[in-house]
């Protein structure tokens, strides 16, 4: 059952679409942690956008993003099936796996929390 409204489905959508067509690496990434913050509480795209990620940190043979990555694609739809996520983390083994954090103030509507 989806967690989260068609609203931030859409979101969610563009900012996948967006992360596929970025020019650079920042761009991809930036798009790609806000995809995560709205998906975090749905289990399925939540899992998806470590998914991508983990793509990403692979073609930039990014390790320590990788094994992250692996990591959080573990935990990721139990997490959002109990409600235990860090809201507005963005997703990265920089943010730290259960460190919550700002949601930007044009994603706030969309969440839950």
């Amino acid at each position: 059952m989806p967690r989260i409204g068609e609203r931030a489905r859409r979101v969610y959508r563009g900012e996948m679409t967006a992360a596929k067509y970025a020019t650079s690496p920042a761009a991809r990434w930036r798009h790609l942690e806000r995809a995560h913050i709205v998906s975090q509480p749905d289990p399925w795209l939540h899992t998806c956008s470590h998914a991508a990620m983990l793509r990403l940190a692979l073609r930039q043979h990014d390790r320590r993003e990788a094994i992250g990555q692996v990591l959080r694609l573990m935990v990721a739809a139990p997490g959002s099936l109990t409600g235990r996520y860090p809201v507005g983390n963005t997703g990265r083994v920089t943010a730290g796996l259960m460190t919550p954090m700002p949601i930007p103030d044009d994603l706030a509507a969309l969440t839950n929390r």
